[in-house]
């Protein structure tokens, strides 16, 4: 760091001893030449002096401006992700059904249950709107062949404009991250 500043400081002396070794009787210019060859050397010196010492101060703002610290990005679980419930079991033994205890009753198996988050697979369509492919359940059809188009999401609902007109339906992702599925029949 000082390196160069005493390299300064020593031209300088070598600069004033030749200087003082010179006869009495020297000119007022040559006089002039050497104070001002030594002090152009010692602007020159100061010059660089302030230079390095600015580029050390950069270097160490930089050092201390460190890369912002990498924070990986955080995925929280969809609707379609958390624990699925199972389906409720009766574990209790049923009665033995005998002609003694119901003799003119037949068993019936129970009906079928529906599961509310099935959608019809017929629903399910894609169109090519302005803004690329959108798969989505179509609202008309849904009317149809769902019961339950009511209690769909409304955040899901979706308007696409095509070549043929606007289409209303619903975002099959959005359902899907919703708890909604495909019924594969």
């Amino acid at each position: 760091m000082y390196r160069k500043f005493i390299a300064t400081i020593a031209a300088l002396s070598v600069a004033i001893t030749a200087f003082g070794a010179r006869d009495a009787a020297a000119d007022e210019k040559e006089v002039l030449r050497t104070l001002a060859a030594i002090a152009g050397v010692a602007i020159v010196g100061k010059m660089i002096y302030d230079n390095n010492k600015e580029r050390k101060e950069r270097e160490t703002v930089t050092r201390r401006r460190a890369a912002p610290v990498y924070e990986a990005p955080r995925y929280y679980p969809t609707v379609s992700e958390r624990p699925r419930l199972r389906p409720y079991v009766d574990r209790r033994p049923q009665p033995r059904r005998t002609a003694r205890t119901s003799p003119k009753r037949e068993v019936r198996p129970l009906p079928e249950r529906v599961d509310r988050k099935l959608l019809p697979q017929q629903c399910f369509r894609s169109f090519n709107g302005e803004d690329g492919k959108v798969m989505m359940f179509g609202e008309p059809c849904l009317e149809k062949n769902y019961a339950q188009v009511d209690r769909l999401p409304n955040y899901c609902a979706k308007r696409v404009k095509t070549a043929d007109g606007a289409r209303y339906g619903y975002d099959a992702r959005c359902l899907r991250d919703s708890g909604y599925s495909l019924a594969r029949r």
